[in-house]
């Protein structure tokens, strides 16, 4: 499952009102060819350096954003932030291959939004909000008002790394063909299941292989962070000053042993356990995604008649919730328009909501109708975790996940192996535990190797960097913020700890811990290590 950073209630309740609507819509909208095209108005001219100069000393050129593209998520232009400040964007060009420094370059989807006070301005503070996947120039204007008062100092800067977005986007299947992807069976039972789904699998990165095989073999997290090493030059910024969520805390770890002198002020925030290999984290997964269903279902029997879902003790309620997968797994029910929702996409939709406590009352609703036969809601949920938009396109999310957790990871299993783990996984999460451990074939046929079994983030000689762990995230769960500080070594990785639910803690609004991260990244204030936030 990926670690995408956690959607806020509004954020997506918005998608789910958006999409909901399409119930009475066709579904002519969803085209037979790839996602759409990755170029962009501003691409060309972006920027001067020619592919045998120094991209470090490239000028980039700053226009209005246009809209997002299919690739990011399509929607809107970015709209200004309190006071007029706009959205600007360009591109930047990297080397497609660090070894052939001189030779082809790729673009780099880059956006800003200028410091309020430019005396005070200390560099450009530059986000990654995780994924591995996730568009930073579609994501950064919808969290922006949360990152104002660190405007005050920072030019809010993200981008899509490569393979996401206008980055190189990577492309596999098409819309439709990822519509009936999604509603496969995702947790085979039978001999013929089983050898549907490793088809599947094979089929699909057969597919990446097909419409982005020259960028597969460069999309890894290493190049990532030399991209992010350029782009602090290019900026004109002697250190890096940098915000990573989730998996974006794996990108900060693995820049900082590349570069560990570079390193300016850092958060990372909803941290991935560096020294767990995919599996590892997988399982880690399935016990995250279980503690916090754990909590909603205990938080619904709390509050007795108040709470819409049968049950008077959470593991009653959770009962009820897997009786409702194993029904849909006969049978599946009306969804969104001619769709269905089955029961990988109602297990998909759950954990959607369980990135957030905000979004515990969709999850609530979601199940309770479709208890009723009406699966619209957690089809809707389902959507936005997988990059689904209101017109049937996809984002390239998920083709960049795989194409980056893959080039990053050495692991591969057969099917007979992934069935070995199947019990380990379940002991870990009765209702995610399937779900999760089929994930483990992912990478099976993938045309790339892996790069490591764990990534290296070791970063002796850099500055303090803090690290944040919520006790009751489900994606990246807590113990893996001790385990990056720790890995990071002494004296470098500063631990503090939010006793909170959702994945990651500085958007969960927690007074306490935008404060203290407001002090770090502002004054240059360091926590002491182990300072709790409640």
């Amino acid at each position: 499952m990926r670690t995408s950073p956690a959607p806020r209630a509004a954020a997506l309740a918005a998608a789910v009102t958006v999409l909901l609507p399409l119930t009475a819509c066709s579904e002519s909208g969803n085209k037979d060819g790839p996602d759409g095209p990755r170029s962009s108005p501003l691409a060309e001219n972006a920027a001067d350096a020619s592919t045998s100069g120094d991209l470090a000393s490239q000028k980039l050129t700053w226009k209005p954003c246009p809209a997002p593209s299919p690739a990011q998520g399509s929607g809107n232009a970015p709209t200004p932030l309190p006071g007029g400040t706009p959205w600007e964007c360009s591109f930047m060009r990297v080397p497609r291959d660090y070894a052939k420094p001189h030779g082809d370059t790729i673009e780099l989807a880059l956006i800003r939004a200028r410091a309020r006070n430019p005396a005070k301005r200390i560099g450009s503070l530059i986000f990654n909000f995780g994924g591995p996947g996730a568009s930073g120039v579609a994501t950064l204007p919808a969290f922006g008002t949360d990152y104002e008062k660190l405007r005050s100092r920072y030019d809010l800067v993200s981008f899509d790394p490569r393979g996401v977005g206008r980055s190189a986007g990577v492309e596999c299947e098409t819309d439709r063909q990822l519509d009936v992807r999604y509603e496969n069976d995702g947790t085979p039972d039978t001999v013929a299941e089983v050898n549907s789904f490793v088809k599947d699998t094979k089929m699909y990165a057969l597919a990446c292989k097909k419409n982005s095989g020259k960028e597969l073999p460069y999309v890894g997290t290493t190049n990532a962070a030399r991209d992010m090493d350029l782009m602090r030059q290019v900026l004109g910024d002697k250190k890096l000053y940098y915000f990573g969520i989730s998996y974006g805390t794996e990108l900060g770890g693995v820049y900082a042993n590349l570069f560990p002198k570079n390193v300016g002020r850092s958060v990372l925030d909803g941290v991935v356990n560096p020294t767990q290999n995919y599996e590892q984290a997988s399982l880690g997964q399935a016990r995250g995604f279980q503690l916090a269903l754990d909590n909603f279902t205990k938080d619904c029997a709390a509050r007795g008649d108040a709470c819409k879902l049968p049950g008077a003790t959470g593991k009653e309620v959770e009962q009820g919730i897997s009786g409702l997968l194993a029904r849909l797994e006969k049978k599946p029910i009306p969804g969104l328009g001619s769709r269905q929702l089955t029961q990988t996409l109602a297990t998909t939709g759950i954990a959607a909501a369980l990135y957030s406590k905000e979004t515990w009352p969709l999850l609530e609703q979601g199940v309770d109708e479709a208890d009723g036969g009406n699966g619209a809601l957690l089809l809707a949920l389902a959507d936005s975790l997988n990059g689904r938009s209101e017109n049937g396109r996809y984002d390239n999310s998920m083709a960049a996940n795989t194409a980056i957790n893959c080039a990053d990871s050495k692991q591969r299993f057969t099917a007979d192996q992934t069935e070995t783990r199947l019990p380990e996984f379940r002991a870990a999460s009765p209702l995610f535990g399937d779900y999760l451990g089929w994930g483990l074939m992912t990478c099976t046929g993938w045309p790339v190797a892996g790069a490591w079994e764990t990534p290296d983030v070791s970063a002796p000689g850099a500055p303090p960097i803090v690290v944040i762990g919520n006790t009751g995230d489900p994606a990246t769960p807590y113990e893996g913020a001790k385990a990056m500080a720790d890995a990071l070594g002494k004296g470098v990785g500063v631990e503090l700890t939010y006793e909170g639910q959702g994945h990651g803690a500085y958007n969960s609004g927690n007074a306490c811990v935008q404060r203290t991260v407001g002090a770090y990244l502002l004054d240059g204030t360091v926590p002491a290590a182990g300072t709790v936030c409640r």
